[in-house]
């Protein structure tokens, strides 16, 4: 586990809040995202609607999450009893809820943030002002239905997997966990990118976000069972 896991929250806390300002007072997005878009074409470098990426990196990844998730909650109902299942309990309930936490909590934000995607931005052809987080549209702009773009929901459950770290012993193993949950993860992220649905901002501010949730839900744990383990037994 994590040593100075206060340290650590604050340290990302502090991260998180410095790149949305970059990205807030600069226009790092769109020059990167312009790299993805032909403006002869007006296409972008991959189809939305190419059915073997869609698979690999949509469709298929995100079932693959969805069934990984209730197997980890079938083997600790069902199998809690295990010796395997004992010894790596705690790290087992950090990856459930934190398969939970991450998608939902920035699903939410993506509910309520109503900004757009690169695909909908009139730089790229599309019908919205340049709107980032922070920013109001424009007094004469008609906005026909909420944008939800903003931080990246579909990486979202591949960033959660970065909770791994905390299912392993070893450094090493830690270590190969959260390389693979990155690889995975931004995946995920690049090819939604590269079809104009997220800039590169949404996918970093998800990756820090889901780490802070994740190191918040250790620290949550960590106080349970602190809690449980003061708590006198009766006779």
């Amino acid at each position: 586990m994590l040593k100075n896991l206060n340290k650590h929250i604050l340290i990302t806390a502090i991260l998180l809040i410095s790149v949305i300002a970059i990205f807030q007072f600069t226009d790092l997005d769109i020059f990167i995202q312009s790299f993805f878009y032909n403006f002869d074409t007006k296409n972008w470098l991959i189809d939305k609607d190419e059915p073997i990426l869609k698979f690999f990196f949509y469709d298929g990844i995100k079932n693959l999450l969805i069934l990984f998730a209730v197997n980890i909650l079938i083997f600790l109902i069902f199998l809690r009893k295990k010796e395997l299942i004992q010894e790596y309990k705690k790290g087992l309930i950090i990856v459930l809820l934190s398969a939970i936490f991450v998608p939902v909590i920035i699903g939410s934000l993506k509910a309520i943030s109503n900004t757009p995607c690169p695909c909908n931005i009139v730089n790229f052809n599309g019908t919205y002002p340049e709107t980032k987080v922070f920013d109001s549209y424009p007094k004469g702009f008609i906005q026909t239905s909420k944008a939800k773009c903003w931080p990246a929901g579909h990486a979202s459950g591949g960033f959660a997997l970065m909770a791994l770290f905390f299912l392993f012993k070893t450094p090493k193993n830690q270590k190969r966990a959260l390389v693979v949950a990155l690889v995975i993860a931004w995946s995920m992220g690049l090819y939604k990118m590269l079809l104009g649905d997220h800039f590169l901002s949404h996918t970093i501010i998800t990756m820090l976000l889901a780490w802070l949730i994740i190191l918040l839900i250790v620290k949550f744990t960590q106080f349970k069972q602190k809690v449980t383990l003061e708590k006198p037994t009766k006779i």
